[in-house]
């Protein structure tokens, strides 16, 4: 019997999995794809919220604000790609512009600092490709960006280097709660653990309901982006939106962590907690509504299109994280802004697995990662240095990335390595370019 199990294996149950690593448990992971963070962080905006748009009061916001704040000793740490860009919310008429006034007031009730109006042309000094419309902007300098999946394999690297078992292709079918623990059903074989974390993302709401008298249901809410290339990234610095909906976020302009430029999302409910297409119709949409923010935008750089899928409900704005029972803490309809809350709902798992079972803190605890750069993120010296011990990095895999052979066998070779083509892609970039 293992003291913690962690269903889920994303960016929340990574999050989970490093914190509760800080304490002498016996913990196990359970993912049921052969990689982690497969499933929704994969296809995440890597956009680090500066948390105005929450509703004050809600877990949301108190946890946004929260993981914002980690992140800067998150990244010092776990050496990962992370930038304060900051982020505007653009108004274009005297009725937005009133919005936005309540937006402001919004985020200063929910903690988020220097938050400011500004004019048309500081706006424009700032960002001269907006749209010469644009009347005033919500400028909030703390929002950031990152990449959601060089995330979630650093919080696992530390989590596995401190003790954590993770076994992937392990699909968990079924839980009993028992006297004292919990029998946790899987593909390959049962577990029993004396606490049991939901994270399992899309599918919480089946885990939830093998247990909890109380029954969720997840209704994916789909978002549909465009991927252009690097070279178009002089048209925006800052993460642009227009006025969040009760759908979202809306469309979005950023920059992101690699130099590329993102446009998206859409926001669908759907049934298929599988339907990762991508649909003419709404991709049209997006482009119209993402023009009114900067105009004649350079689609025909496109490299991709992709949809990912949210964890979302529809009859629950608010993030459900909560303890059912004894023992079994769920984490469920975990959408935007999970990416930028997930430090913070490691921490606030972690507080309840700790109230339950009383651990003592793991005085050997290591909690910095030596990251493998990239042999093109390196100087010309540097580069140098190792071609001459490793002449694997003189041959270049994917010509547009600049991606080597020796980068490919790092990858595989770290900590909680890559085994598949997408878990080589998500961590070294190759099959990323154009």
């Amino acid at each position: 019997m293992v003291d913690v199990i962690i269903i889920g294996g994303g960016i929340i149950g990574a999050a989970v999995a490093y914190e509760l690593s800080k304490y002498k448990l016996t913990i196990t992971l359970l993912e049921k794809n052969q990689e982690i963070g497969m499933g929704t962080t994969k296809a995440n905006s890597g956009i680090v919220h500066a948390g105005y748009d929450c509703k004050p009061g809600t877990l949301k916001a108190k946890l946004n604000v929260r993981g914002n704040a980690l992140y800067d000793e998150l990244a010092k740490n776990l050496n990962i790609h992370f930038r304060r860009n900051g982020s505007l919310v653009l108004a274009f008429s005297e009725e937005e512009l009133d919005a936005l006034n309540k937006l402001k007031v919004q985020g200063e009730l929910n903690g988020v600092k220097d938050l400011y109006l500004l004019s048309r042309s500081e706006v424009l000094m700032m960002e001269p490709h907006i749209n010469l419309e644009v009347l005033a902007a919500l400028y909030a300098p703390t929002a950031g960006i990152v990449f959601g999946s060089e995330v979630t394999y650093a919080l696992a690297e530390v989590a596995y280097t401190n003790g954590v078992i993770f076994d992937l292709n392990t699909e968990v079918c079924a839980i009993k709660k028992m006297n004292d623990h919990y029998e946790i059903k899987t593909n390959k074989k049962t577990y029993l653990a004396k606490t049991v974390v939901n994270a399992a993302g899309l599918y919480s709401d089946d885990v939830n309901n093998w247990v909890n008298a109380q029954k969720y249901q997840i209704k994916p809410r789909k978002g549909e982006y465009f991927l252009l290339d690097k070279s178009t990234k002089p048209i925006v610095d800052k993460t642009l939106f227009q006025l969040p909906t009760e759908k979202g976020k809306g469309i979005l302009i950023l920059p992101t962590i690699h130099d590329n430029v993102l446009i998206g999302p859409s926001a669908e409910h759907i049934d298929d907690k599988a339907d990762l297409s991508t649909n003419q119709d709404t991709l049209s949409r997006n482009i119209e509504i993402a023009s009114r923010s900067i105009p004649n935008l350079p689609m025909n750089l496109t490299i991709t299109t992709f949809a990912g899928l949210r964890a979302s409900m529809e009859d629950h704005y608010d993030f459900i994280i909560e303890e059912v029972g004894t023992g079994f803490i769920n984490a469920l309809g975990i959408d935007s802004p999970g990416l930028t809350a997930a430090p913070a709902i490691g921490e606030y798992i972690r507080d309840l697995v700790v109230t339950y079972l009383q651990p003592v803190e793991n005085p050997d605890f290591i909690k910095e990662r030596e990251a493998t750069p990239l042999f093109n993120e390196l100087s010309l010296d540097k580069q140098k240095e190792l071609l001459a011990t490793h002449p694997t990095y003189g041959t270049v895999i994917c010509r547009c990335e600049k991606v080597t052979e020796e980068d490919i066998i790092q990858a595989i070779h770290r900590p909680l390595g890559a085994t598949t083509l997408d878990g080589i892609k998500f961590r070294t970039r190759a099959g990323m370019g154009r």
